[in-house]
């Protein structure tokens, strides 16, 4: 297991508490999110909370992670990079855009690299399920199945509403009981 550090602050993100740079706003979103009886009412208060991780106060910041993600999205990969390292020079405790780093890392196939900008994240906002999500990916596809599992229940346990990764769980576990 290569990630021990990162599974390891993932297994202690309950009790960690969230950079004091993050909003306050989301300690409250969280509770809300840990109340809802569906997916269908967690949506909006999911959309809320990414809406916030994505907000900067820094002049020019929000912009310039908006344009690395039209980057990435557009598989324009190295010029997201480059906006991304520039962003975090200015920017080095902004959670999600070393989150969208640890993503565009992962779609280059830089796993190691990756996990580095998902552990960051997490340092940051410790109840970051997105970044969890990733690790859990990257673990699933290396084979580590105890590990990832590790990852998305802990994901679950943040958003309890992650449907998608209810049933990925259901399947690591079915091949694991075979």
């Amino acid at each position: 297991m290569r990630y021990t550090d990162t599974l390891h602050l993932v297994s202690h993100c309950p009790q960690r508490r969230p950079a004091a740079s993050l909003p306050l706003r989301l300690n409250e979103l969280f509770v809300k999110l840990h109340a809802c009886a569906n997916a269908l009412y967690a949506a909006p208060i999911e959309e809320a909370i990414w809406n916030v991780w994505m907000y900067d106060t820094h002049e020019g910041a929000e912009l310039e992670l908006d344009r690395a993600c039209n980057d990435i999205a557009q598989r324009r990969y190295d010029i997201a990079e480059t906006r991304l390292a520039r962003l975090l020079r200015r920017r080095p405790d902004w959670a999600e855009a070393w989150n969208k780093l640890a993503t565009l890392l992962y779609l280059m196939g830089r796993d190691d690299e990756s996990v580095a900008a998902i552990h960051r994240t997490l340092q940051i906002e410790p109840r970051h399920f997105g970044a969890m999500c990733g690790l859990g990916e990257i673990l699933r596809a290396q084979g580590e199945v105890e590990s990832s599992c590790v990852a998305f229940n802990m994901a679950l346990r943040m958003h309890p509403r992650l449907d998608g990764v209810r049933r990925t769980l259901r399947q690591l576990l079915n091949r694991t009981h075979h």
